[in-house]
């Protein structure tokens, strides 16, 4: 998969009874980076960049979108490397190979510069317009996760994640309704310093917690597969989350945090 990245700029204020209108914001002046795996998407990226210029259009703050290629086989470095050259909105990053989501995720944190991280897949399952939405929530809350409503899956995929969800909730107990949801808007800072490992992304609102950090869940839309084929199965929606979650649990308890109340003297 790529990674689609997008910087907004902005300062609003607002009163206290503007808090749920999402084009107005409370006491920021932040920028924001959301990145978009993408692998083998050729199919659905153009209606996916048709979605996102309108959100970018509608956006009330400036943006810039980067694009990182998680070793795709298809035409898919084309078209986002066309998409770069033909609007300054968009900037290019080429991994070597296929490293995988979790990966495709680290390397758009490490390269943002920005005070705020997000995340959107390519597929157009979510659409960007529902970001419009999580900025009222910054700088109260440290991450902003989506709960995909009324899911326009198989009946495979949505029986086995839901399986796979409340294994992970009974296992560590996180209170995330949807944790792979692919749309999310966290605090750069936090998003830097948690512990990356394969099959990270399935534990992104709990990574910050583990970092002190608060999660606010926001229901969204979800849509059907626009194009191409879901690069998961039955196997690894199952099989994977069930051995990252005792690694997850494993880190948490060997986890180091720590707080100075006085400077050293």
């Amino acid at each position: 998969m790529y990674a689609v990245v997008f910087r907004l700029k902005y300062t609003v204020t607002t009163a206290h009874n503007d808090r749920h209108n999402p084009c107005k914001k409370s006491h920021m002046n932040d920028d924001l980076t959301i990145i978009v795996p993408i692998f083998n998407e050729e199919e659905c990226l153009s209606s996916f960049f048709t979605e996102m210029d309108k959100f970018l259009k509608v956006s009330p703050i400036a943006t810039q979108v980067l694009c990182v290629n998680d070793g795709s086989t298809d035409n898919s470095l084309q078209i986002i490397q066309d998409k770069s050259t033909s609007s300054k909105a968009y900037r290019v990053i080429n991994l070597a190979r296929n490293y995988g989501l979790s990966s495709a995720v680290k390397a758009g944190i490490d390269h943002c510069t920005s005070s705020l991280v997000g995340y959107i897949d390519a597929d157009l399952q979510t659409n960007p317009s529902d970001f419009l939405q999580y900025f009222e929530w910054f700088p109260e809350f440290d991450m902003v996760n989506g709960i995909r409503a009324k899911r326009q899956d198989s009946l495979v995929k949505r029986i086995s994640s839901k399986l796979a969800n409340g294994y992970r909730r009974f296992m560590i107990n996180d209170g995330i309704k949807d944790t792979c949801c692919p749309l999310k808007i966290m605090k750069t800072e936090f998003a830097l310093k948690i512990p990356f490992f394969h099959g990270m992304h399935r534990f992104l609102p709990a990574l910050i917690q583990l970092e002190g950090g608060k999660v606010k869940q926001v229901p969204i839309s979800h849509y059907p597969r626009y194009a191409g084929t879901s690069k998961y199965h039955l196997w690894n929606r199952l099989i994977g989350p069930f051995f990252d979650t005792l690694a997850f649990r494993w880190i948490r308890s060997r986890y180091i945090r720590y707080a100075i109340i006085n400077s050293p003297q």
